[in-house]
């Protein structure tokens, strides 16, 4: 079973077999920045550092910066979000991921939310 950690900055991360994990932004994320025109994702093999800028998402009405959840190697990038990024509002855990990344230090998932503990960040904030 793979497992998925939030960030307060509403990014998410899902462990997958060896060592690597997809990335994306959760729905709250999509919904507050409203209509996705276009993403720019990392590059291939660039390295990414937890906390650290790795994407930008703008929508019709903002754009914002997408920080790397984790640390590691970026092995894949979702490019189907170039040409459909409202893909990231419409299915953001799942076909709306981001980029998948070898993780260089798997213990920086401690420092993460699991899912109980987003939802109550998330219920903080209102």
């Amino acid at each position: 079973m793979s497992t998925v950690k939030f960030t307060e900055d509403h990014e998410w991360v899902r462990v997958e077999e060896n060592s690597e994990a997809l990335v994306g932004i959760t729905d709250y994320a999509q919904e507050q920045l409203g209509e996705l025109v276009y993403i720019e994702l990392p590059a291939e093999g660039a390295e990414v550092t937890q906390g650290e800028d790795c994407a930008v998402v703008e929508s019709v009405k903002a754009a914002g910066d997408v920080r790397s959840p984790v640390s590691g190697t970026v092995v894949e990038v979702n490019e189907s979000l170039a040409d459909t990024p409202e893909t990231a509002n419409d299915d953001p855990m799942g076909e709306g991921w981001l980029y998948r990344v070898r993780l260089s230090d798997e213990s920086e998932l401690d420092a993460l939310m699991d899912e109980a503990d987003y939802r109550a960040y998330l219920n903080s904030l209102e």
